[in-house]
């Protein structure tokens, strides 16, 4: 027996003995701790729901979940590509801690003023995930959906889950989202499943064995809403005729954004589709969760793994993030603010919504408490227990937040990276050799630059985060010998 199957007996063990089993309202017993529920969409913008300001896109059963739960407005991706954010969520460390700085395998463009530093290719097996530490007490773990953490040897089974459906290297989905889908670790459904619809019902199934039984950690990571942007079916009738109704623009589709552009509204059928089917599949969780008697018995977190994909180097991106500025790929707010929902019975009070800004590590303790479990300070290092706020409270005791992003991004943008303290957020941009400086309470939008203005605060906050990338061991990018400036540049 290796270590972790040593520890995961163990931990089985000692819940047993510690909580003692319970009825629920069904008549089935079940362990003393909750349950916990993780949906994590991918590339899901701020204001891609209709509780977070979208008069486009469909979401009743995420507003559902907001209604009984509470919405975080003012909620941060750890990077805003996915890779990084994952491993965040998984360890509680910020990316630069575990040498994922960029989507894996990342992006390496040759003729660039920059080469952006070497990424790991996969979370260290030594990190003690979120998965495992719940295993370790008597959970029964169970991921569906997008890894993209590394290959075979790192997947999620290799990782504290018990099952894996669907978890691997990809970033995407190869086969598209209709089946055949080609997934190493999910066997292709009937010609024309939908893929958003097969992980909700592989989840569903999931439920139906094992919730009553033991405690349950059951991670949804949706592929969408993710290119390829190919609507469900379902609903993109639907959404062309709403479309079809909107108003024309007053102005231009599209806004420049440095060297890229972003879109100005949301209007697209197919991707609005695509939320409506994980709207759908979220609303069908909840619903089991009641019809099994869990729903008292069971943590509910939703959130996005970085902003919506709004800002390109060419024209096709499916979303806006307006008011927020730019899109995934960019450290502007449009690019790392995501929406983030927690419904803790017994814990939060329903309708509620909190302006703390928080971050992807903090769910990591947030859940061990939850949980009922002691925090493990040493691996979410850089997490903060949120269960203060879920109660009310209306700060958390750090300083600031910070971003590390030094690669180039299909979004146009280039090597940088960022912090917000309080009301002020500082941008420095490595490639162009600038520095921005907002206030974030005046302007959400990031259209006015105060560096100018504000010197002092510029020291302060370009001081703070050079010693937070030190101390993280932030590997930064180095001059390419072999660069060849292009006309304009």
């Amino acid at each position: 027996m290796d270590r972790r199957s040593f520890l995961k007996t163990l931990g089985a063990g000692t819940a047993a003995l510690a909580f003692p089993s319970c009825v629920t309202p069904s008549g089935k017993s079940r362990r003393g701790r909750p349950n916990i529920v993780f949906i994590l969409v991918d590339d899901l913008g701020w204001r891609d729901l209709a509780c977070t300001g979208s008069t486009f896109y469909e979401t009743p059963n995420i507003d559902r979940l907001a209604r009984e739960g509470m919405r975080f407005t003012t909620a941060y991706a750890s990077c805003p590509v996915c890779s990084p954010t994952r491993a965040s969520l998984m360890t509680g460390k910020y990316p630069p801690r575990v040498n994922i700085t960029d989507w894996i395998p990342g992006n390496r463009p040759k003729n660039r003023k920059l080469l952006g530093p070497p990424i790991a290719d996969h979370l260290a097996l030594k990190e003690v995930t979120i998965a495992e530490a719940l295993g370790e007490a008597g959970y029964v773990t169970f991921f569906a959906g997008k890894w993209h953490l590394g290959g075979k040897g790192y997947y999620p089974e290799d990782q504290g889950f018990d099952t894996n459906i669907g978890g691997c290297e990809w970033g995407s989905p190869h086969g598209g989202y209709y089946s055949p889908y080609k997934n190493p670790h999910m066997k292709d459904g009937p010609k024309g499943e939908y893929l958003t619809d097969r992980l909700t019902r592989e989840c569903l199934k999931f439920l139906d064995r094992v919730g009553g039984k033991r405690p349950f950690f059951l991670d949804l990571s949706f592929y969408a809403v993710h290119t390829p942007i190919q609507g469900c079916r379902r609903y993109v009738s639907h959404f062309r005729k709403k479309a079809a109704a909107l108003p024309p623009l007053k102005g231009p589709a599209q806004i420049p954004e440095h060297q890229g552009h972003t879109k100005v509204r949301q209007d697209n059928p197919r991707y609005a589709s695509m939320i409506r089917a994980v709207d759908e599949g979220v609303g069908r969780i909840l619903d089991k969760l009641k019809e099994l008697g869990l729903e008292k018995d069971t943590v509910v977190i939703f959130t996005s793994d970085n902003g919506g994909l709004s800002t390109l180097w060419r024209r096709g991106f499916p979303t806006s993030n307006l008011p927020l500025r730019a899109g995934k790929g960019w450290a502007y707010e449009g690019g790392i603010r995501v929406p983030l929902i927690i419904k803790a019975p017994g814990v939060t009070r329903p309708g509620t919504t909190s302006p703390v800004p928080v971050i992807s590590m903090d769910l990591y303790p947030t859940i061990l408490r939850l949980a009922g479990l002691p925090l493990r300070p040493g691996q979410h290092k850089d997490g903060l227990d949120l269960t203060p706020v879920l109660k009310g409270a209306k700060s958390l005791p750090r300083k600031a937040l910070f971003w590390h992003y030094p690669h180039y991004h299909g979004s146009s943008w280039t090597p940088g990276a960022a912090i917000r303290a309080g009301r002020w957020k500082y941008i420095e941009f490595y490639d162009w050799g600038t520095r921005e400086l907002y206030d974030l309470e005046k302007d959400q939008g990031e259209r006015h630059n105060l560096a100018g203005e504000y010197p002092e605060k510029m020291r302060d906050l370009r001081a703070m985060l050079h010693a937070w990338q030190k101390e993280v061991g932030a590997e930064m990018p180095r001059p390419n010998p072999n660069y060849k400036p292009r006309k304009g540049r």
